[in-house]
């Protein structure tokens, strides 16, 4: 029998995808609303009524079309003003790519968002000391998920395979070695900005590198020394152990 927590998670996961695919489905299921899309995205700062003559439409239907797009995130008007007396242009422009992609980023930059602000209602010392647990717990978490290697793993070995995961989540990170040592490096962050204005969520993945270290190499957490960070202004985030 499948254990009763698989089976809210595999429901939660079904929930979160049947989600994003009717927002897509949502703004993209009208083949006409797609070619309106195709079109402002090569033509930017099209108008309703630009629409309407290019797709033969009523300028109402041609207006419904791109109020959906605009709802769903996925254009964004710029008002102007005509020449004469007349009401405000309105002019159509693509928020960013690839909509699916832009899709999973908004919710993700929504999560940060709730995840910041809860840090500061804890305060600095108890917020750091909370992102450095999580993410230890959750880096022993997946550490405990990949198959051993004749055992524990080297420290060089596991620092390799941590960049490999932190690769997985995000961070587009790799590993070199320096005489005796390994280091991390990630050169991307998936917290984005809020990291460089709260870098207590650095911890997380400081906390990651921990956990999973501890997880490979079958001894007690070590704390990696902090190479460099992006919140402290630098190009990628290190840590060495």
């Amino acid at each position: 029998m499948q254990p009763a927590s698989d089976v809210v998670g595999s429901a939660g996961d079904d929930a979160r995808f049947t989600s994003a695919v009717g927002a897509v489905t949502s703004a993209f299921g009208d083949p006409t609303r797609r070619d309106i899309f195709l079109h402002v995205r090569a033509q930017p700062g099209a108008s309703a009524g630009e629409v309407a003559t290019t797709f033969s439409l009523h300028p109402n239907v041609a207006r419904h079309h791109l109020d959906r797009l605009v709802a769903g995130g996925y254009l964004r008007v710029e008002v102007g003003r005509t020449g004469g007396a007349g009401r405000p242009s309105k002019r159509y422009h693509l928020v960013g790519g690839d909509p699916t992609v832009e899709l999973f980023t908004r919710r993700d930059e929504l999560l940060v968002t709730l995840l910041r602000q809860a840090l500061e209602l804890l305060g600095p010392e108890a917020a750091e000391q909370m992102a450095a647990k999580v993410g230890e717990e959750y880096g022993r978490t997946l550490a405990a998920q990949m198959s051993p290697v004749d055992g524990h793993r080297s420290v060089r070995a596991a620092m390799h395979a941590i960049a490999q995961t932190l690769s997985a989540h995000g961070f587009a990170a790799h590993a070199e070695d320096h005489e005796g040592a390994t280091a991390v490096v990630a050169d991307h962050c998936p917290f984005g900005d809020a990291a460089l204005t709260h870098p207590v969520l650095c911890a997380v993945d400081r906390g990651m590198v921990k956990g999973l270290l501890a997880g490979l190499c079958g001894q007690p957490a070590v704390a990696p020394v902090v190479l460099s960070s992006k919140a402290r202004g630098d190009d990628t985030c290190a840590a060495l152990a």
